[in-house]
């Protein structure tokens, strides 16, 4: 038995390597059984494991993700606000860089994650208050808000996605640029920002697109998963638990 627990043990850990090797060089939307297969396990006892992606997603990130919360809040420790506001979105893209998965993470809303969701509030906050005070010491242009931030992430993701391989340090001009963009100095006002609710809205749909929408709780995993593996796996039931 206690033999049995330590495979057990053994099995989940090399899955979350697994996991976070693949979603960080595919995306969250990678096979899972490129997952198990990396991992040396069958898909049956990937989802014994973990009866969703979903709940892979959060095991194998959440580490990141505080990483992500640890940047802001060394950024507010920076003397000069625009510095340290500049040091957060530098490092922020450098970090969604080097892993694809973490990009996606960090424009999904993960309902029944309550500790990724714990660490995308407290990264709101702290990046809500590098923005106040890069404003309030007159670095930062005073109509830039926080969605303008999400803007740039998500074009900095598209950017090391398609230029990735031909010209990997692409994406640091482009910050540079929008850091530029971002200084204060006379200049005509911006067009609207997306609102805090289209935000929302978009991330819960990108979580959706990426199998990972259900709550953390529910077995149910999406359609192509099961499709293309856990149903040929004998004795497996529809949602990928062992039959008893």
């Amino acid at each position: 038995m206690v033999q049995l627990r330590a495979d057990a043990e053994r099995n989940r850990l090399a899955l979350i390597d697994a996991a976070r090797a693949v979603f960080a060089d595919q995306g969250l939307d990678a096979p899972l059984e490129e997952i198990a297969a990396q991992a040396g396990v069958g898909i049956a006892t990937l989802y014994r494991r973990f009866p969703t992606r979903q709940h892979l997603v959060v095991a194998a990130l959440t580490e990141r993700v505080a990483k992500y919360v640890a940047i802001a809040e060394c950024a507010l420790e920076a003397a000069d606000a625009w510095d340290g506001f500049a040091a957060f979105v530098e490092q922020a893209c450098a970090l969604q860089a080097d892993d694809r998965g973490l990009s996606d993470l960090l424009f999904m809303a993960l309902p029944g994650s309550d500790e990724v969701e714990r660490l995308r509030q407290t990264a709101q906050i702290r990046t809500t208050e590098l923005i106040e005070n890069a404003k309030s010491n007159g670095g930062l242009r005073p109509d830039f808000v926080a969605e303008d931030l999400r803007l740039l992430l998500l074009g900095q993701a598209a950017i090391v996605r398609i230029m990735g391989k031909e010209a990997p340090s692409a994406w640091r001009r482009y910050v540079a640029l929008m850091l530029d963009a971002f200084r204060a100095r006379e200049r005509p006002p911006l067009p609207a920002a997306p609102s805090k609710a289209q935000m929302t809205r978009a991330m819960r749909r990108f979580a959706e697109e990426r199998g990972c929408a259900g709550r953390l709780g529910s077995t149910t995993t999406r359609e192509p998963d099961r499709t293309r593996a856990s149903r040929q796996v004998q004795g497996l039931n529809r949602q990928g638990t062992p039959i008893q």
